[in-house]
């Protein structure tokens, strides 16, 4: 058993002072009160979310598409070409390296664990592997090498559109039928079985563009009770014009009305929705997954996060293309962005919770939700998911309580101020360092130099 203890910790009581936590078997085992503080306490202890949205290798093309190649401006579209280039490269150890590398920078920005929408999944120009989860077990020996908590989403991807036209060139790699989607499932299931014990698996079908509505019913069926459904929703203007022709409602419109949207539902962006459908979507009981950097980076929108959140609505937080793996300015972002959507301050706060405590409270409970992982909060029982945080510098100077929070978000943003994080009771990040960085930088940068031949990076 081990004990780690705080001068400051938020539990579910809120903040309580000289606080020691044992961890046993990788949960909490009990979180007691000491009369005093020793010297050496850590100033404030927090419990670490969860990444609720990460596709891991796009982190190796992170800002090689911010050149213009258009006269009429660039899109998601121009930026998913620059993806299928990149895409048209990768082999397996690739993957693997590169996925280490993001999964070590989230475990380092305070991140406990990191649901993964794997959709990469064939061979070069398709050709399938003799294990159909071949790329999977790389993600899963990534995620053991970082120590990170991990969720697995296999992606069903099926058509190149609403229309369902075949998928072409890279997309292939990408494309499985619903049986050999199943056989999918079932080896990326054994390869998590055989990893740490609070490893999880779900489902995921892309999107409604890359998923038709029969299929939709199966990947949903075959899912046992326990997973969780994962999909894109409502991300690009584009989207929304291409579901009303094919399928005559807008995204979160339809989805609501063909499937039985709850809390077993992450549905990813949904940065354009109607006054009615963030009603709709709130009052589910479904996790909104919001990527405020890569939705900003990719111009998709805003989330209507203070309807949402009035509503009853649950967010969680991720990083998506991972083009900066920052979880703290995620959090500054979703609230900014509301802000200057309404001309607004303090958009999120709520009476006696401040803006960066609602945010931060928010994000674990709807991360935890999403990724079907029993953590959450600093309470016995819990996933030993945790983050240590030092006030001794130029950011938080000593603050506690929810004025820390905010200088955290808002001030510091993270910077120097993350000590200690364990995932699962694995203490990963030590002194601000992961205990493996020298190696996983190092494996990601050969497989960079070996990239950079084929690729203009």
């Amino acid at each position: 058993m081990e004990r780690i203890s705080a001068a400051h910790a938020l539990t579910p009581n809120g903040w309580e002072q000289n606080v020691t936590i044992a961890i046993e078997g990788g949960r909490i085992a009990s979180v007691e009160r000491m009369e005093a503080s020793p010297a050496r306490f850590v100033d404030l202890r927090l419990h670490a979310p969860v990444n609720l949205h990460s596709h891991a290798f796009q982190r190796a093309m992170s800002a090689l598409a911010e050149a213009r190649e258009t006269e009429i401006g660039e899109s998601f579209w121009t930026w998913r070409r620059t993806l299928y280039h990149f895409l048209d490269k990768l082999v397996p150890n690739q993957v693997e390296a590169i996925a280490a590398l993001a999964f070590m920078e989230m475990l380092e920005a305070g991140y406990g664990a990191v649901v993964e929408f794997h959709y990469l999944h064939h061979g070069l120009g398709g050709a399938p592997y003799d294990d159909p989860a071949e790329m999977a077990a790389h993600i899963v020996a990534a995620a053991q090498a970082a120590g990170i908590g991990l969720t697995l989403l296999p992606v069903l991807y099926m058509h190149g559109g609403c229309d369902y036209r075949p998928l072409s060139g890279v997309q292939q790699r990408f494309g499985n039928n619903m049986e050999s989607f199943a056989r999918l499932h079932d080896a990326s299931r054994r390869h998590i079985r055989h990893a740490y014990p609070d490893y999880a698996i779900g489902v995921a079908p892309h999107s409604l563009r890359a998923v038709d509505p029969g299929s939709l019913n199966d990947v949903t069926t075959l899912a046992s009770k326990d997973e969780k459904i994962h999909i894109h929703l409502a991300e690009q203007e584009a989207e929304i014009r291409e579901t009303l022709a094919h399928l005559g409602a807008r995204p979160v419109e339809w989805l609501l009305q063909h499937q039985d949207i709850g809390p077993r539902w992450c549905c990813v962006h949904c940065t354009q929705m109607t006054a009615q459908e963030t009603q709709a979507l709130a009052a589910s009981g479904a996790v909104a997954g919001l990527c405020p950097i890569t939705e900003a980076n990719l111009g998709d929108g805003i989330f209507n996060a203070v309807e949402f959140a009035a509503a009853g609505g649950r967010f969680g937080i991720g990083s998506d293309s991972n083009v900066h793996i920052t979880l703290f300015e995620e959090l500054c972002l979703l609230e900014y962005s509301q802000r200057l959507r309404d001309h607004s301050r303090a958009a999120l706060a709520q009476a006696g919770r401040s803006t960066g405590r609602v945010l931060y409270e928010t994000a674990l409970a709807g991360g935890a939700q999403a990724a079907a992982r029993d953590s959450g909060s600093i309470s016995p029982g819990a996933v030993a998911d945790l983050v240590a945080l030092t006030s001794d510098n130029e950011w938080l100077c000593g603050r506690v309580g929810d004025p820390a929070l905010d200088s955290l978000i808002f001030s510091g943003r993270g910077r120097n101020c993350v000590r200690d994080v364990w995932s699962a009771g694995r203490h990963v990040v030590k002194e601000g360092r992961h205990v493996a960085r020298d190696r996983i930088v190092g494996n990601f940068i050969r497989v960079m130099q070996t990239l950079s031949q084929d690729f203009p990076l």
